[in-house]
Formats: structure tokens, sequence, C-alpha cells
């Protein structure tokens, strides 16, 4: 994430601008629940593996590693959305900051 991508003059956004933030921070928030739900994958798998083969230890090893990737996959997802959301919110804190001159000048 580039922050040249986000350096954006609130005096220059139209609506086009301010529909595009508003789907952006959408997009992060589908995003993240896609983490969740490879997470989830990941974590029902392993725990399915264990359950099922128990008497395999290489299968529960499997499971086990499978349980270990979800968890690394919601804490990438977390961090990740959290660090898009910070970036997403200073677009949308512009766009106040624009409407409010607009309403002061009217």
């Amino acid at each position: 994430m580039s922050k040249k991508q986000y350096e954006i003059d609130p005096e220059k956004m139209i609506i086009r601008d301010y529909l595009a933030v508003d789907r952006t921070a959408q997009a992060n928030e589908r995003t993240f629940l896609a983490y969740i739900r490879t997470a989830l994958a990941f974590g029902a798998g392993g725990i399915g593996l264990i359950k099922l083969f128990e008497e395999s230890i290489a299968i529960i090893v499997t499971g086990w590693l499978l349980i270990s990737l979800g968890l690394i996959v919601i804490i990438f997802g977390i961090i990740r959305f959290i660090k898009f959301r910070r970036a997403i919110s200073t677009l949308s804190q512009n766009n106040l900051i624009k409407n409010e001159k607009i309403d002061t000048n009217d």
C-alpha cells in the first residue's frame, strides 16, 4: 500500500470520488469476511481430520497444521483490515472536512 496512492486533495474530489471511498470501505469489509471464512474452513478441516483419523499421526499433524494455518490467516486478515481501514478513514475524514466547508459557504 503506497502512501502516494492515498494522498488526495479534498478540494479536488468530486461525487464519484466520495462514492469510490464508500465502495472501498465496503470492499475492505468483504475481504475481511473472506479471511474469516477461510480461517474457519482451515480450522474446521483440521478439527475434522483430528477427530476422524485419531489413529494416524501424520493426519493428526496435518490437522494441527491446518488449525495453525487458520489462526495465521485470521491474524493476517485482522492486521490487513485495520491497516486499510485507517487509510480509508483518512479519506473519509477528508470528505467530512470538505462537506463542512461546503455547508458553511452556503
